[in-house]
């Protein structure tokens, strides 16, 4: 029994710590570009480009092309 109340706690879990990676990781990647997390994410909301978090640290990690390519937008249309 103790360890379906483990299972049913670490699934709750899972999903806090997914988003703390993901955004753990998006945070290197837009500091590697001049940038906050919490600005890059100001910039995404402004600019209106909604991707999740997610889809960010997957760019962030195996695209950072593409992901270089994403903060340039954000931040161009942030100071428009």
């Amino acid at each position: 029994m103790r360890s379906m109340a483990y299972m049913y706690r670490d699934r709750r879990n899972r999903k806090r710590d997914m988003r703390r990676l993901w955004i753990v990781r998006i945070n290197a990647a837009a500091r590697m570009h001049g940038i906050s997390y919490s600005q890059l994410m100001h910039a995404l909301h402004v600019a209106q480009i909604d991707v999740d978090r997610k889809i960010l640290a997957e760019m962030a990690v195996n695209d950072l092309g593409a992901f270089g390519t994403l903060v340039k937008t954000a931040l161009d249309a942030a100071k428009a």
